[in-house]
């Protein structure tokens, strides 16, 4: 059985979000097949922008942040779920990141390239919504908000495989549809991945 950390990463703390009700799936199935969830959702933190490099060297974690970096440290296996705002991340998404994936936490050196990845053995889902086509996503826009994430981000502390689920045109998805994405997401929790 796996640790699983769990983030619901839109901005909206509304429960009424396809990716609320996503989150809410995916840790049903892992729980019902006994992995252990640890669920913190983006829209109820209280998250401040950094605004220079000092703030991110040496400035203080937010507890919120401080909160998300105990759940990876525990966690054998990463899970984000986010809709796609202007190809990428939402700004309080990518502002909780700054926080968390600081030097120290993600790498022991940050002037060495080679230095030790801390997050090194886990395993992580990138789940993405959004408004367009996830085909075109990929085909046009290369999925460059969704690999930075994976790249930039979990690669970088060691973090692999990352598995990725696109769900595109959201907004036009029937009931039926919806229920068949919230049972893939139920499946992948109860398979852990």
């Amino acid at each position: 059985m796996k640790r699983i950390f769990l983030l619901d990463g839109h901005p909206d703390p509304s429960p009424e979000r396809f990716c609320a009700a996503l989150a809410d799936a995916y840790a049903d199935g892992a729980r019902r097949s006994g992995h252990e969830v640890r669920r913190l959702d983006l829209g109820a933190m209280a998250i401040p922008v950094l605004r220079s490099r000092d703030d991110f060297v040496k400035g203080p974690l937010a507890p919120d942040a401080a909160h998300v970096q105990d759940a990876i440290s525990w966690a054998d296996h990463i899970v984000v779920i986010h809709p796609l705002w202007l190809g990428s991340q939402p700004a309080l998404l990518r502002a909780l990141f700054e926080q968390v994936f600081r030097y120290g936490f993600v790498r022991a050196e940050p002037a060495n390239r080679r230095s030790q990845k801390i997050l090194k053995g886990r395993t992580a889902h990138v789940v993405a919504t959004m408004r367009m086509s996830a085909f075109l996503y990929r085909w046009q826009q290369g999925a460059f908000g969704v690999r930075s994430l994976e790249k930039s981000l979990l690669h970088y502390a060691g973090v692999r495989p990352v598995c990725r689920t696109l769900i595109g045109s959201v907004d036009e998805l029937s009931d039926g549809r919806r229920r068949q994405w919230l049972r893939r997401l139920q499946e992948a929790g109860a398979a852990g991945r």
